[in-house]
């Protein structure tokens, strides 16, 4: 927190204290249910009077920033949430056909099947239907970095599954009608199970970064979910950055 307050400036006191933690609020500095320093505590840190103290905090609660309770001192009630970060999709796309085209893929499952429950959720596909299941593991010379696990709906198995080896995925949509409109992405960290550990050559347990990667298409002005991915990086042979600028 800044120590002083602008005693020259036209802006009363309480108003400049009253913006200042705002401010920690809104950009969660203070977090929600933290609690907050006393209206003493305050005036003792920015060089104020109790009353300025105690009417910048009411401030702060008048819109809804704080609760204030006799006994129990004040707490922050605004729960931050971050903006997502805004990247073009052009160059996510183009990325991820790069990398594609840069290693080699091992097919270990390509087929035309029924997904189960929590993926024909995501699709919104009903029992019987079906969706392409792609199982494949990357290696760059000779060194396995990521197990991709994929369904995709409303294309067909593909004559020879071994086309993905070499071929982008996205590629492959587009040349049966489907092109990527939109796309979100999770990343999250987890361990290795004994099928991963296996097919990434490394031990059971040891710690994973993991992508779940959605892609959309927009139909008639809806958006409809075609492809479910996730992949599990070995962290010591892949890395993941992103180089974001402000606009």
């Amino acid at each position: 927190m800044r120590k002083r307050l602008d005693v020259a400036s036209p802006t009363p006191l309480y108003h400049q204290l009253f913006v200042l933690l705002k401010g920690l609020i809104l950009d969660g500095t203070l977090i929600l249910s933290q609690q907050m320093p006393t209206e003493e505590q305050l005036a003792q840190i920015f060089s104020v009077s109790r009353i300025t103290a105690k009417r910048a905090m009411d401030e702060l609660g008048n819109e809804n920033l704080v609760e204030r309770r006799r006994g129990k001192g004040t707490h922050v009630v605004y729960e931050y949430k971050p903006k997502p970060v805004q990247a073009p999709l052009t160059g996510m796309l183009q990325e991820i056909e790069t990398m594609a085209r840069n290693s080699r893929a091992i097919i270990h499952l390509c087929d035309l099947i029924q997904p189960p429950q929590v993926i024909r959720d995501e699709f919104g596909l009903s029992v019987g239907e079906t969706a392409l299941h792609l199982v494949r593991v990357r290696e760059r010379e000779g060194h396995k970095f990521g197990r991709y696990v994929s369904w995709t709906h409303g294309v067909d198995i593909p004559d020879d599954p071994n086309i993905f080896v070499n071929t982008p995925r996205l590629s492959y949509f587009r040349q049966n009608g489907l092109e990527v409109t939109h796309v979100t992405q999770t990343l999250s960290a987890t361990e290795a199970n004994h099928e991963t550990a296996q097919a990434l050559d490394m031990q059971e347990g040891r710690a994973l970064l993991s992508l779940v990667r959605r892609s959309y298409n927009r139909v008639d002005s809806e958006e409809q979910l075609i492809d479910y991915l996730e992949v599990l990086y070995n962290p010591e042979r892949f890395q993941y950055a992103m180089d974001l600028k402000l606009e």
